[in-house]
């Protein structure tokens, strides 16, 4: 009678898995795909969760918001400010004043790695802040106010 392999405990063997890829490549930035591991492992979408849950206990990563995972390497700095709040940087950054035209969605999500519509999010709340003026559709949006900047102890 073959032997039947447990089920528990294989979370742990694919963050194993995970944590040597991460070790092997010292560029990596991401977790893998949850399909991909799926795939490689022939578990369910729960079990590879449960694996990046245990990774995210040991500190070798972290859940980004949009469903993907970081992962964490000593020394790293990492902004965990909300999105709006840094794209209002640039404004401070870059030296805009009011009414030079603000950077478009599109290069916006190359520049944070976000993806559109949650960078159009972000802006619609700088439009609601005062920050930004919209200019319509297919219109170039403009820095409406420089946003005070609160030092925070």
């Amino acid at each position: 009678m073959p032997q039947q392999v447990s089920p528990r405990g294989t979370f742990l063997t694919i963050a194993d898995a995970v944590k040597a890829q991460i070790e092997a490549d010292p560029e990596a930035k991401e977790l893998p795909p949850v399909a991909d591991l799926m795939r490689a492992h022939n578990v369910s979408r729960g079990v590879v969760l449960r694996a990046f849950k245990a990774l995210h206990q040991s500190g070798f990563a972290e859940p980004v918001p949009g469903g993907r995972w970081r992962v964490i390497r000593a020394g790293d700095q990492v902004d965990r400010r909300p999105l709006d709040e840094r794209i209002a940087d640039i404004i401070t950054r870059d030296g805009l004043n009011v009414g030079a035209p603000f950077p478009s969605a599109s290069a916006l999500a190359e520049r944070f790695g976000a993806s559109r519509p949650t960078i159009t999010k972000a802006l619609n709340k700088l439009e609601a802040a005062g920050v930004l003026a919209s200019g319509g559709q297919g219109k170039v949006r403009t820095v409406r106010a420089v946003p005070i900047r609160e030092e925070r102890s």
